[in-house]
């Protein structure tokens, strides 16, 4: 029996409902009315039954909600007891420029909440820069986007994002293409696109999605500083490939840059949650380990991560 099991079932004895717990709970219904099948089989009983008026406990569901209903309550005070134990140390976590643009301050603020004395490094910079810092220790943590090199790493699949074709709104270099219309590969042959030097994923991935599509487009210009090279977008040096991150450090994105997604399904980033092994973490890393994770999950959920998508 699982603590999950117990919150699905109360969920649903307290909405009445199975189409409504699935849909509070995120889940699909199949999903959810397979592990309230598996808590029955487990306890050799039946806990839930039809009715005109919904789905409604049968008497042993009954007693078994308010059992349940006592452990989660319990659960979840063992967790604040777990949090408020003011676990201290230092933990030096590692984003890109774009992956900071978003997940920085709530990651920040969560850490400050759940754990005040833990001392947090942050460190921002492209992540062939933070390849290196975690293969020489210099970092615990790190979200990067290739993994090749992992090393002695624990690698954890995070989350995946849409690229777009991001442009001077005023001096647009591919003035055909629309903020409101997908762009395909095949469209950018003749685009200036301003990349990152080769040694990053980002651009290791783009000219990949390139070569299989048989486009080369002219690249002018290599930069390996976010805010630089998308400061010569603005002012019409070129076009970039990002992720809608890129734009999200910029409070007025929607009056100096236009957008638009490329179309092209295998152009995506995928991006990874990379660590020391875990013996060499301290209990302050692992612990900023789970927040990281908590964090980027509910800004994916949310809509606020514009372009992302979770991988399981």
């Amino acid at each position: 029996m699982e603590l999950r099991q117990l919150r699905y079932f109360v969920r649903i004895v307290e909405l009445g409902s199975m189409s409504r717990a699935a849909l509070d709970l995120d889940m699909v219904q199949s999903a959810l009315s397979q592990q309230i099948s598996r808590l029955e089989s487990e306890l050799s009983t039946r806990l839930l039954q039809r009715t005109p008026r919904g789905v409604v406990p049968t008497e042993a569901g009954a007693a078994f909600f308010r059992e349940a209903q006592l452990t989660l309550r319990h659960a979840e005070q063992a967790v604040r007891s777990a949090q408020q134990a003011r676990l201290s140390g230092a933990v030096s976590i590692g984003l890109s420029p774009t992956i900071a643009s978003v997940l920085g301050l709530p990651l920040m603020r969560a850490l400050r909440e759940r754990y005040p004395d833990v001392r947090l490094h942050m460190v921002s910079a492209l992540s062939g820069h933070l390849t290196g810092l975690l293969n020489a220790r210099q970092l615990d943590l790190a979200i990067l986007f290739d993994t090749h090199s992992a090393r002695r790493w624990s690698v954890v699949s995070l989350l995946e994002e849409r690229l777009f074709l991001i442009q001077s709104r005023h001096q647009p270099v591919a003035p055909g293409i629309t903020h409101e219309t997908p762009v395909h590969l095949s469209q950018l042959q003749e685009a200036p696109l301003i990349l990152p030097s080769l040694s990053h994923g980002l651009r290791s991935a783009v000219m990949a999605s390139f070569t299989n599509a048989g486009v080369q487009p002219p690249i002018p210009m290599e930069i390996d500083s976010l805010p630089l090279l998308m400061e010569a977008v603005d002012a019409g040096l070129g076009a970039t490939v990002q992720p809608w991150s890129a734009v999200a450090m910029y409070k007025d994105a929607a009056e100096r840059f236009q957008w638009s997604e490329i179309a092209d399904t295998q152009v995506r980033r995928s991006a990874a949650l990379c660590s020391l092994s875990e013996d060499e973490l301290s209990p302050a890393a692992l612990a900023a380990r789970v927040v990281l994770l908590d964090c980027a999950r509910r800004l994916v959920q949310s809509g606020a991560w514009v372009g992302a998508r979770l991988v399981e």
